[in-house]
């Protein structure tokens, strides 16, 4: 009879223990020093590029910080400028007309004392005081008057050398050298910003008579410029992404005008007035040079930055930048003030 092999099956319901020998585990390789010594390598690495991408976006969120409070002090600035323009518009008028009377009786005053040379000179004197006058009420009224922006196409260079050229006076008088500099691709299209050509003319023309005559102090102090060596004008076209808007903030294309010059620079103390109107660091001029540049290019939705080159990178002298969004954008949240075509060039601060 054949023999039958049987095989045991587990009862139901009895338990299933794993054999010693399934429980035995491998002992794990012992870790060489080396080994540890790349494992703390590793770990350092990998905290080390943590640490500097935290630093990082820390500085960048710093960055954006400040840039949106400078977005919202330009905001508060322009609505203070608009109020203010509102009332001197008014005490302007009131003055203009007094004005056109005193120099018709000074004019016919002057006929009259033809022949009494000492009195007709008092009575030219005053004739030539209401001119200063008039010239002031003029700035006033330049100053008051919103602004209506005609865009078309210009080219950023040809305007800043055209406004040099308006200039040339100064430039000559002074001795100053101009250098002009602009981005790659700022001859081509890329060079191409839509604006009111009369009005971005006039604030490029009041910026860089503002920076001859600060360079002009050095001549009448008889020196030979505060860099010991010349009278250095720089201007700069670029395009740069600058943060705009004070809400919902975000980043606009824009065309930078730079002028840098290397005169006597400004006190500190006079960074936040130098754009209030009336207010100025020379002997001459009416103050509102700046704060008429400054309504230009709000109008147009920019802004207006000025830096003393001393604490940006040392040098002597003034850097002042005009910037206009490429496209004509206006800045979300910028001061939509829009107007009356200003077309009379102002000189000084």
């Amino acid at each position: 009879m054949t023999r039958l092999e049987t095989r045991s099956r587990p009862v139901l319901g009895a338990t299933l223990r794993p054999s010693r020998d399934a429980l035995q585990i491998p002992p794990a390789a012992p870790m060489g020093a080396g080994d540890l010594a790349d494992l703390i390598a590793v770990f350092n690495d990998v905290t080390a590029r943590l640490t500097a991408t935290h630093e990082s976006l820390r500085a960048e969120v710093t960055r954006l910080e400040e840039e949106l409070r400078g977005t919202k002090r330009q905001l508060e600035r322009s609505r203070e400028l608009a109020a203010l323009g509102e009332m001197a518009a008014g005490i302007a008028h009131e003055v203009r007309n007094p004005l056109g009377s005193i120099k018709l009786d000074a004019g016919m005053l002057m006929e009259e004392l033809s022949d009494r040379p000492e009195a007709r000179s008092v009575a030219a004197r005053i004739a030539q005081a209401v001119d200063r006058l008039n010239g002031v009420v003029g700035d006033v009224l330049a100053f008051s008057r919103t602004m209506r922006v005609r865009r078309e196409s210009v080219h950023a260079v040809e305007l800043l050398e055209q406004a040099r050229d308006a200039c040339a006076d100064l430039i000559a008088e002074f001795g100053i050298d101009v250098r002009i500099e602009h981005a790659r691709g700022m001859q081509g299209c890329g060079g191409l910003v839509t604006c009111d050509r009369g009005l971005m003319h006039q604030a490029l023309v009041n910026v860089i008579r503002n920076a001859c005559q600060a360079l002009g102090e050095d001549t009448a102090a008889g020196q030979e410029g505060e860099s010991g060596t010349e009278r250095v004008l720089r201007l700069k076209v670029q395009r740069r992404r600058v943060l705009a808007g004070a809400e919902h903030a975000h980043r606009i294309s824009m065309m930078s005008w730079v002028v840098r010059d290397n005169g006597p620079g400004i006190p500190a103390d006079a960074l936040t007035r130098v754009f209030n109107p009336f207010y100025t660091t020379r002997h001459t001029g009416t103050g509102l040079g700046l704060a008429i540049v400054h309504r230009i290019v709000d109008a147009h939705g920019g802004r207006v930055e000025i830096r003393r080159n001393c604490d940006t990178d040392g040098e002597p002298g003034t850097t002042v930048e005009l910037l206009v969004p490429v496209a004509g954008q206006g800045a979300p949240g910028v001061s939509d003030a829009r107007s009356e075509d200003i077309r009379s060039q102002h000189q000084g601060l």
